[in-house]
């Protein structure tokens, strides 16, 4: 590409509501997603109306209390979107980027987004979810929803999508250098060898049965931060949280590594190493609620670590994802290959015909 150029960076995330009042709405808007409820649309609806009225009342509704009754997804997204959009301005090849947050279950929401590139008149596209570990839960829904609203809106820009990034260098530094401060601490205050818990969102096992790369990447991810620590014979594991629902969902959970550690007499010190930045997940269900069931375990040595978030490290790592796609379209890792194994079908790069935007 040459130089001079305007470059818009859609980051995708999550989103969450920004107010106790659309804490039912944004929780509709997420189980009515195919991906989450794979049931056909009458049936999805149904579910997805009498879920987010329960969780609203129960579960959801009581996380966001400890929030002020919102979600600071969003103000922490915006964050990260102004230190890169700073990163790449201040880079020497002369383009001039703007970085755009778009949301998937709450706003801005995809739709608006879209319109909002749309009359900023880019000469290419990065959609850039933050997500490092690929799923089709998460960085396809998002996807699938820009192909959509840009379809309708007849964007037809030049555009890149990176799908996945459990390996980049700027993420997996991020990680092990928080990872490696709060376990030095964990070690003086307790005189004790900590375990690393390297805690991921869950997923039903049949979504991964059907060939989703996400727990093999989310393992790739966690072995990559154990190594790059520096810490001889880190004792360490993978976990899941934040089930949801009767299925089976893959394990071992949390809890049960909680439980493990508390048996084992050791410290933990947590990461969530699927996450971004910090949100309901780690300041609510980790920090308070895991914490909490710890203490009651008898772990009382109980370390979270913060989220890459706005870690120099990971931000420049994205920065040099989004350069190195500038000359290109379609949908790729940052490795510019597909990561996943035979046998993972559901790997975005070898469903990019069908997602390509």
């Amino acid at each position: 590409m040459g130089k001079n150029k305007k470059i818009a960076v859609v980051l995708m995330n999550l989103g969450g509501p920004d107010s106790r009042a659309n804490i039912k709405p944004f929780l509709f808007n997420f189980f009515m997603d195919k991906n989450i409820i794979a049931a056909p649309l009458p049936i999805r609806f149904l579910l997805a109306k009498y879920i987010a009225f329960k969780r609203n009342k129960n579960e959801a509704g009581d996380s966001y209390g400890e929030l002020g009754g919102k979600s600071p997804l969003l103000e922490n997204t915006q964050e990260q979107a102004d230190l890169l959009q700073k990163n790449l301005n201040e880079k020497t090849d002369n383009n001039h980027y703007k970085v755009f947050v778009s949301m998937r279950y709450w706003h801005p929401m995809t739709e608006q987004v879209v319109q909002d590139v749309q009359n900023y008149d880019p000469d290419h596209i990065v959609l850039l979810p933050l997500y490092p570990q690929f799923s089709t839960a998460t960085t396809r829904s998002s996807f699938q929803e820009w192909k959509k609203y840009a379809g309708k809106a007849g964007l037809d820009t030049p555009t890149a999508s990176i799908c996945c990034y459990p390996w980049d260098k700027g993420f997996i530094e991020a990680s092990a250098d928080n990872v490696a401060e709060v376990y030095d601490k964990a070690k003086e205050e307790t005189g004790k060898t900590p375990r690393v818990l390297f805690s991921a969102h869950g997923l039903p096992e049949k979504t991964i049965e059907a060939g989703d790369p996400y727990q093999w990447q989310c393992e790739q991810s966690a072995e990559k931060i154990a190594h790059a620590t520096g810490i001889d014979n880190l004792d360490w594991q993978i976990c899941y949280q934040s089930r949801v629902g009767p299925l089976k969902w893959i394990g071992p959970s949390t809890l049960e590594a909680l439980e493990q550690a508390a048996k084992d007499n050791v410290p933990v010190v947590i990461l969530p190493h699927a996450f971004t930045q910090e949100h309901v997940e780690t300041l609510v269900e980790i920090e308070i609620e895991y914490r909490e069931e710890a203490e009651k375990m008898g772990l009382h040595d109980f370390y979270r670590v913060d989220t890459v978030s706005a870690h120099p490290a990971f931000i420049d790592g994205l920065s040099d994802m989004i350069m190195a796609r500038l000359d290109d379209t379609g949908i790729k890792s940052d490795q510019m290959k597909s990561l996943c194994p035979y046998g993972f079908k559901e790997c975005c790069m070898k469903q990019s015909k069908k997602l390509a935007v």
